[in-house]
């Protein structure tokens, strides 16, 4: 969430001051108020993540037919399938969780090596999540939220000018 106030909607036709959402990759801030192509940006990134795990599984494909061909033995083979399957299928799970809870950055940075063996899960995770909302717009939409909510507060116990009120609280002795 930007502590930014400005100018601007979710959208930036008009003026309105206060918190700005933050952008969502490639959906920009159209997932505030699901204008101009939300909807055909979602099926758009949900058709690519699944286009692209497809793509990485046909890579892998090759890399395990190249491991036959050296004849490294099924030992070695039942490793490999087996790392990328459990590093697919946790990499899932950190990747879901992270659309609803912001990710520690320090331990994300940790599991770089981790998420990037399992980019299956995390293209699968993003292409399953498109199909209810724009990936993290849940969590977005939250601190959105509450953030606006906040700045209504704010805004709303700083109305008018204080001075005003002391010189309206003193009334003139009428004598």
């Amino acid at each position: 969430m930007s502590d930014e106030t400005g100018t601007g909607t979710p959208s930036g036709n008009s003026a309105t001051p206060g918190p700005r959402p933050e952008e969502i990759r490639f959906f920009g801030t159209t997932w505030v108020d699901h204008s101009g192509t939300y909807a055909l940006r979602r099926a758009a990134v949900c058709v690519g993540a699944l286009v692209a795990a497809a793509a990485g599984c046909f890579v892998l494909r090759f890399a395990y037919q190249g491991l036959a061909v050296a004849n490294v033995g099924s030992f070695v083979n039942i490793l490999v399938v087996g790392m990328f399957a459990i590093c697919s299928a946790l990499a899932f799970t950190r990747a879901w969780g992270g659309f609803s809870k912001r990710p520690d950055p320090e331990q994300q940075a940790s599991l770089r090596g981790f998420m990037a063996i399992g980019f299956i899960g995390v293209l699968l995770a993003h292409a399953l999540r498109c199909l209810t909302e724009a990936p993290g717009e849940g969590l977005y939409r939250q601190e959105y939220e509450e953030a606006r909510e906040q700045y209504e507060r704010r805004s709303a116990r700083r109305a008018g000018n204080p001075a005003k009120k002391k010189q309206q609280g003193k009334k003139r002795p009428k004598g």
